[in-house]
């Protein structure tokens, strides 16, 4: 399993994805779950990954396949981020029908889902949810989040937390919180995680950074979140019998 979030600031947008795969507990693997395709001056486009790791794989294969060739439509020349979400579900239907008849053999479904989000020049940062039928939904005012694998442990602090006016700082943090609660509840779901931070109209990525095991800042969020937690519902009140 794994858990990945991108969520939509008016100043910027927030992405994170974790790096824990696993067929079973006798094998259990780290993968970055996120790509990213960045021209200064020009685009940022950040690509999170979940589900099948061999269909995500083709899909980002193809991809940057199709960047490699001169002419056609691609990630470095398309004109939108609606656009780029059209081309990342063709590859996914592209994989889907050359491995659906296989995988359906084994009883296995291609359940490769993504989230897409960044800025193209000329236009305003976009934040879509790509299923694996190669559909896709657009973040709004009213869900300015999306997240996809391992969800439910870590969607409440976000619900709490998180509008569009939240900065992107204290939305960095809470995505970690979302992060550190999740891996709490669920060990599919494991270090490290990959976190970036775009800064609106900026066109380049200024703030990124990996967090693994042990890593002295996470491991310190995640003790004041949890002492915290404690302090503020010890004060809550008490039921009137």
């Amino acid at each position: 399993m794994t858990y990945c979030t991108g969520v939509m600031l008016d100043t910027g947008m927030v992405f994170a994805s974790d790096s824990r795969t696993n067929a079973g507990v006798d094998n259990i693997a780290s993968f970055c779950k996120m790509t990213v395709f960045e021209k200064a001056g020009d685009r940022v486009i950040v690509l999170l990954s979940s589900g099948n790791l061999a269909g995500t794989q083709a899909v980002i294969s193809i991809l940057k396949q199709r960047s490699a060739k001169p002419g056609s439509a691609n990630l470095w020349n398309t004109e939108s981020m609606f656009d780029a979400a059209l081309l990342v579900s063709d590859a996914m239907r592209e994989v889907d029908r050359r491995d659906s008849p296989h995988l359906a053999a084994s009883k296995i479904s291609f359940n490769a889902s993504f989230i897409l989000g960044g800025q193209i020049a000329g236009e305003a940062p976009r934040l879509f949810r790509i299923y694996a039928e190669g559909t896709f939904i657009e973040a709004s005012i009213e869900t300015p989040y999306f997240q996809t694998g391992e969800t439910k442990y870590g969607k409440p602090i976000i619900d709490r937390v998180i509008t569009r006016s939240t900065s992107l700082n204290n939305a960095a943090k809470c995505v970690l919180v979302s992060f550190d609660s999740t891996m709490c509840s669920n060990l599919s779901v494991g270090m490290p995680i990959d976190l970036l931070c775009y800064q609106r109209d900026s066109l380049v990525v200024k703030m990124r950074r990996r967090f693994g095991e042990g890593d002295a800042y996470f491991v310190e969020l995640g003790k004041q979140w949890t002492e915290g937690t404690r302090l503020v519902f010890d004060q809550l009140s008490n039921l009137d019998w």
